[in-house]
């Protein structure tokens, strides 16, 4: 019998989200469909039948304590543990990427409209993974899924027990690692962006943790203008990475 109370963080939910998750050969341990709405659902459950992911009906009430009261608009799957990939799989995976290979890392995001945002935004510019930690920061949940619009099936993501071994490894393998903080001194446009980079996105309203800025290669400021302290963090990576996007010349294409 499922378990109801379980934390939503096990479940994706959304027409658009599930659909997507489907398409790209996303994990899916089971959907569950309101009643009476199999009409509207008609290619997702398709999908599901070809793949052996077992469909079952649920009234709204249940749908909405599994996920806490999000719109789930009548479907909510749960998320399999093996969505996760492992680091040197995915090393291994954009290896013949070469000098554009482009990783984002979080470091300790807990919101995960934030880590949903900066996943549809890596997506975007084209960053082939994302790694985040298994403490400190939250897992792929359905509200993640919900805010990427589809990249989650889209973009691999490597979990680790520690950024900062990560990070090295990263290194060691060629990669230039890129932080922001708005005391830094140097302007995010006057560094070399280029080659195989890895920018680390800093926890909302703390930024990177003291070890972890001690690890990056290069760390940037992002201007402000205004009476507003910091950018939020979604917005701050997805400034750095279209930065990155634009001195590799890809904007061009």
């Amino acid at each position: 019998m499922t378990d109801f109370s379980k934390p939503m963080t096990d479940y994706l939910y959304g027409r658009h989200a599930i659909q997507a998750a489907l398409t790209a050969g996303q994990n899916l341990n089971k959907i569950w469909i309101v009643e009476g709405a199999t009409a509207n659902l008609a290619q997702i459950l398709a999908i599901a039948s070809d793949r052996g992911i077992p469909v079952a009906k649920a009234d709204r009430r249940k749908l909405d304590g599994m996920v806490a009261g999000e719109n789930h608009q009548g479907i909510v799957a749960s998320l399999a543990e093996e969505n996760f990939t492992d680091l040197d799989d995915l090393l291994d995976s954009i290896r013949d990427q070469g000098e554009d290979r482009f990783l984002v890392l979080l470091d300790g995001l807990e919101d995960p409209h934030n880590v949903g945002a900066v996943l549809r935004t890596a997506e975007a510019a084209g960053a082939q993974g994302m790694v985040i930690t298994k403490h400190r920061s939250v897992g792929l949940t359905g509200s993640v899924a919900k805010a990427a619009a589809g990249a989650l099936a889209r973009v691999p993501v490597a979990r680790v027990v520690n950024l900062v071994s990560a990070m090295e490894q990263l290194q060691k393998d060629g990669f230039w690692i890129i932080g922001a903080d708005q005391d830094a001194p140097e302007l995010f446009t006057r560094s070399k962006l280029t080659g195989p980079v890895a920018v680390v996105v800093g926890a909302e309203g703390k930024g990177m943790s003291r070890l972890a800025y001690e690890r990056c290669d290069m760390v940037v400021r992002i201007p402000m203008m205004g009476e507003t302290g910091s950018l939020n963090a979604s917005v701050a990576a997805g400034v750095l990475m279209y930065e990155i996007v634009r001195q590799r010349g890809l904007g061009k294409r």
